[in-house]
């Protein structure tokens, strides 16, 4: 019997070892760079704007579809306000706002030969930085 029960709390002291290494570990659908979260193939950073040490915003462009993430740079791994959105230049963007552990997106929209609007906003302690750009670029 003292087998079986040794057995039995070794068994569950392994388990408890087991599940709160996997708590730790990073969700399995966070991507390991905003290239990933765009589904990565030929996507590339063609622009950033750095939201104070907050978060970064990228910019990646596939040759035919242009995607932002939010990056977070403070905070990783805990839920904060965290967002990105992308546009054709006068239309309605495309946007992800919500609390996030990693990054907020990806947000795409086909844009070959148009210009965009772009952005993102992070939070940290209650103070939020915003960018967004306020004339069209990235034309083409």
């Amino acid at each position: 019997m003292r087998v079986i029960n040794y057995g039995a709390r070794l068994g569950l002291a392994l388990a408890a070892i087991l599940a709160g290494s996997l708590t730790a570990a990073a969700p399995a659908n966070a991507a390991s760079s905003p290239v990933a979260a765009c589904g990565g193939g030929s996507y590339h950073v063609i622009d950033t704007h750095d939201l104070k040490n907050f978060a970064t915003v990228y910019l990646l462009y596939n040759g035919r579809t242009n995607c932002v993430v939010t990056w977070k740079r403070i905070d990783i791994g805990k839920k904060t306000w965290t967002g990105a959105d992308v546009g054709l230049w006068g239309g309605n963007p495309v946007v992800d706002f919500g609390q996030y552990a990693y990054y907020a997106g990806p947000v795409k929209v086909d844009a070959a030969g148009k210009c965009i609007r772009w952005g993102g906003d992070a939070q940290h302690n209650g103070f939020t930085a915003a960018w967004g750009n306020n004339t069209p670029e990235h034309c083409g």
